[in-house]
């Protein structure tokens, strides 16, 4: 079936390949945060975690909806490790860091995300 939501095709292509970096940086930085929500130790342990599962809560929800929007523009969301391992710029974290190096890794993988995000307004603004 032909696509026709007023964005020629070369764009649509264009803007769901952007929109798969935006979803393996946000799956990466959820995965990430479901990890240290597990795993964090210390006396901000209830504090973390408790704020660790409102985000990675979230992040599934704008995962979705990311996939979703890519379907919307004729293509198909990625949806693998080895796919989201080559498009993401977030880097896995090996081993299990200190509770303030877990916020410091997660606001980067957020500003990560933002960057990301951002790289696709001149084509989305274009269309």
């Amino acid at each position: 079936m032909q696509i026709d939501i007023g964005i020629n095709e070369s764009n649509r292509t264009a803007i769901a390949d952007g929109l798969g970096r935006v979803l393996a940086d946000s799956y990466a930085l959820y995965l990430k945060t479901h990890n240290f929500h597990w795993n964090v130790t210390g006396p901000m342990f209830q504090t973390l975690h408790t704020m660790f599962e409102e985000q990675y809560t979230e992040l599934a929800t704008a995962i979705d909806e990311i996939a979703e929007r890519i379907r919307s523009l004729g293509a198909y969301a990625p949806a693998s490790f080895s796919a989201y391992g080559e498009l993401t710029a977030i880097k896995e974290e090996k081993g299990v860091p200190a509770a303030k190096d877990m916020i410091a890794q997660l606001v980067e993988g957020h500003e990560t995300v933002i960057k990301t995000a951002r790289s696709l307004y001149p084509i989305c603004d274009s269309s």
